[in-house]
């Protein structure tokens, strides 16, 4: 153990506000202002497992999240992986955590009786710092109008009023009209998570921007 960590452990409430302190500087300076984008990768990939199971089940769903994990004959198994895991040590069930941080490999958690928990490269995470075009919408701008078709493009992943409104530019209460109908069109749909409401695209509304491509 080094120095630093005995007098960690010897006296907590001395240095663990230096620790909280320095967390949160890292989190201003290297995280903070690219979150909006880290979040909706992340809700994007939450939204994606979530459909995959509802419409094929939780074993195609585990087959593909990463290409070390497997779900053979009622088992999971992890290839190379770097924390044991064992049924007997842990809770109940199984915690996947989309990560922008896991890549090249997934990482797993064991806590007491808590459920064991499995970290992994988030869908589309290549994509997470290239810069964002709107090129290819002005036609679909001229029939639904330029602030709707903007709004459309954005919604590579599903946002929320106030993401659509940081990205786009406009406000939240013309988002919130635009969303509005949007829906009623059949090009944007719903979905609650917790509190918060976030907007996805339809297929028809992917048609129509692939149309313009």
């Amino acid at each position: 153990m080094s120095t630093r960590l005995r007098s960690l452990h010897r006296t907590p409430r001395t240095y663990l506000p230096r620790i909280v302190a320095e967390i949160e500087v890292y989190w201003q300076l290297a995280i903070a202002p690219y979150w909006a984008r880290i979040r909706s990768l992340l809700e994007a990939d939450v939204f994606h497992r979530g459909r995959q199971v509802a419409e094929h089940g939780t074993a195609q769903t585990l087959d593909q999240l990463h290409h070390t994990v497997r779900w053979v004959n009622g088992s999971l198994h992890l290839v190379q992986r770097h924390c044991a895991i064992t049924r007997i040590e842990t809770g109940a069930g199984l915690l996947l955590v989309p990560s922008a941080f896991a890549w090249p490999r997934v990482l797993t958690r064991s806590v007491g009786s808590e459920p064991p928990q499995l970290a992994y490269p988030a869908r589309g995470i290549g994509t997470l710092w290239e810069r964002r075009t709107h090129a290819g919408t002005e036609a679909l701008a001229a029939v639904i109008g330029r602030s709707r078709a903007l709004i459309l493009s954005e919604l590579d992943s599903p946002a929320s009023t106030t993401e659509l409104a940081q990205r786009s530019g406009l406000s939240a209460a013309g988002v919130s009209q635009h969303l509005a109908a949007l829906r009623a069109a059949g090009l944007t749909s719903t979905h609650r998570a917790g509190r918060s409401v976030f907007y996805a695209r339809t297929d028809l509304a992917d048609a129509l921007l692939t149309a313009q491509t």
